[in-house]
């Protein structure tokens, strides 16, 4: 099994450091108050998991908010390596203190000047530490210097009407919250997971959620480091924040998984306890438990978190009852496309009236916060189209996600082909090589500077099918799916080993082809599957996308023995995959009409 290891983790950690913490300077040193709202900084002393800690906050109550006109309330918090201080999450302090929101920000466990360990969104220690603070915006405890909250509009008494927004940790937070605390009335959760299993090791594979995919090694690893660097970047640690030498600012469990992800080797017990883990603290295992009104916002350009994740969630909470839209920003954490572009929401800019994803996000906290019900009724999607240059038309919406209507099949020839009849008759083989031949990106671009070559694969390693040049636009909202059959005599070799790392990984993707040949792997997009039986037909869902593939371009679809951004197959595994007319690969794609 190959691994590529980072550049000295010292030199990595002081630059993810840098780029991903905010100077705690920022902070108010006492109560402020500009005209329109006051900010007061605050202390909670709260109980976390298996300790006391103290919460860093910020408590931002607009001008005219007291016990006669209470005001509806908002709480935030910041995302992973961020602080209550840090360009985003203060931010949206002002912000929604400005549009008449009483509004408590805060540092999350671990983080900023908060104590306690880094324990994921744990919803039995994040959650139910955000539901403390809660009972302070109901009036029912003070803060540590005594402070109350009498001014905040409640349901019943104990009860206020409150919502979350933030992105990222700041996001899976409100959903851990609203597990644990039913109070939540609204909950806008931006660009986080749904299962962190998928999100660290994704396995595409349909019906594999029992087998660790392909170790995303760049992202894990890079915030890892953000956790345990914290001496570096902050001294003078509360003692509560330290664990062990051997994890010292994660919860244990936490330091557990990843120390196993990176070892490459996973034995059916320490991968049960890996799966159980990592499940436990994703919204996966309790969105059972989530009843506020939720709307998702989860970003195209997202290596990190996709839009598979931001789905899984939608259609959990949709199937369940509970009151749920989604919406697909242009951007997310990944890559030189990252950062919001013309026209889309920044909350470190504070645009919600100017954008249409923060336009979307007030009225939805009109609708379930201030009851305003005429407001907040969208349609149940929305999506952002690069190709239309006007800002205030780049969203369309359904009312549903798009279903899978057209089917590509795989010919032995190396074309992808409209009909099952123009299938040739082929075989072909690929195999991987000792290091890794493929690349789809640099995962922490964005914020140590590293350059990021285009993506590629070398000849060998890799199998594609190609499109003849495409007639008319076609434009995919959605995952697409593959179904095909590899065969493998190496990978059916090991397929009983009860190491899951013996198992054949491979890498899925799908191409936009110029006239002039030039190949874009839409936002750098890749499926890793690590294949639970070689010996069957495998299916395949792709990461979501939102493409235009215009007229005369071509698609194409590469499976690839490796990708430098994951960890992949142990040992040499050629692969051979065969076609004939009644018996072929298909690709399936969720078009919508242009």
């Amino acid at each position: 099994m190959f691994r590529r290891a980072p550049r000295s983790r010292a030199v990595l950690a002081a630059a993810l450091g840098a780029a991903l913490t905010v100077p705690l300077a920022l902070a108010a040193p006492a109560s402020a108050t500009t005209g329109r709202y006051s900010v007061t900084p605050l202390k909670f002393t709260v109980r976390a998991g298996d300790r006391a800690c103290t919460v860093d906050a910020d408590l931002y109550r607009p001008a005219g908010a007291d016990r006669a006109r209470p005001a509806p309330a908002v709480l935030a918090t910041n995302g992973f390596g961020g602080s209550k201080n840090d360009g985003t999450t203060n931010v949206i302090g002002t912000a929604f203190a400005q549009r008449g929101y009483v509004t408590l920000v805060y540092s999350g466990l671990g983080f900023g000047r908060t104590g306690c360990l880094i324990s994921l969104d744990d919803p039995g220690i994040d959650g139910r530490a955000a539901s403390q603070l809660i009972d302070f915006l109901a009036g029912t405890r003070a803060a540590d210097d005594g402070t109350r909250a009498d001014y905040v509009t409640l349901d019943r008494a104990g009860d206020p009407r409150v919502g979350m927004v933030g992105g990222s940790y700041g996001g899976a937070v409100q959903l851990a919250t609203a597990a644990e605390d039913h109070r939540v009335d609204a909950l806008v959760p931006m660009a986080t997971w749904n299962d962190l299993v998928y999100s660290l090791a994704p396995n595409n594979a349909v019906g594999a959620a029992a087998v660790p995919g392909a170790f995303k090694w760049q992202w894990t690893n890079g915030f890892y480091l953000i956790g345990e660097s914290r001496p570096l970047t902050e001294p003078g640690l509360d003692p509560s924040r330290v664990n062990s030498v051997a994890c010292l600012h994660f919860v244990s469990g936490a330091c557990d998984t990843i120390h196993t992800l990176d070892s490459g080797s996973y034995p059916a017990d320490r991968t049960a306890r890996l799966l159980s883990y990592a499940r436990s603290v994703s919204p996966a295992s309790y969105l059972d438990r989530v009843k506020a009104p939720t709307l998702l916002v989860q970003g195209q350009a997202d290596t990190l978190f996709n839009l598979n994740e931001a789905t899984a969630t939608y259609r959990t909470l949709r199937a369940q009852g509970t009151e749920t839209s989604m919406i697909w920003q242009s951007w997310g954490h990944s890559g030189g496309d990252n950062g919001p572009g013309s026209g889309e929401l920044d909350l470190a800019r504070g645009n919600l009236e100017s954008s249409y994803v923060g336009r979307r996000v007030l009225a939805w906290f009109d609708r379930h916060l201030r009851r305003q019900r005429g407001t907040g009724i969208e349609p149940e999607f929305a999506y952002h189209r690069d190709w239309i240059t006007d800002p205030e038309h780049a969203y369309a919406t359904a009312d549903r996600l798009p279903a899978l209507g057209r089917e590509l099949y795989l010919s032995g020839d190396g074309r992808l082909v409209d009909r099952r009849d123009q299938v040739t008759r082929g075989s072909r083989t690929y195999a991987n090589w000792a290091l890794p031949t493929s690349h789809s990106e640099n995962s922490l671009a964005a914020v140590t500077g590293l350059p990021d070559p285009a993506p590629y694969d070398t000849e060998g390693t890799y199998l594609g099918w190609t499109s003849e040049p495409l007639d008319r636009t076609v434009d995919v909202v959605g995952a697409p799916r593959a179904t095909l059959r590899v065969l493998s005599p190496a990978a059916e070799r090991t397929q009983h080993s009860s190491d899951a790392a013996d198992k054949l990984v491979l890498f899925a993707k799908l191409y936009d082809v110029a006239p002039d040949g030039a190949q874009t792997l839409v936002h750098r997009l890749v499926a890793p599957v690590r294949v639970p039986d070689v010996t069957r037909r495998l299916t395949v869902t792709l990461p979501g996308i939102v493409h235009r593939y215009r007229q005369g371009h071509r698609l194409r679809f590469v499976i690839a023995a490796s990708d430098d951004a994951y960890f992949g197959n142990r040992g040499i595994k050629p692969v051979t995959v065969v076609s004939s007319p009644g018996d072929t690969g298909v690709l399936r794609l969720p078009v919508v009409p242009d």
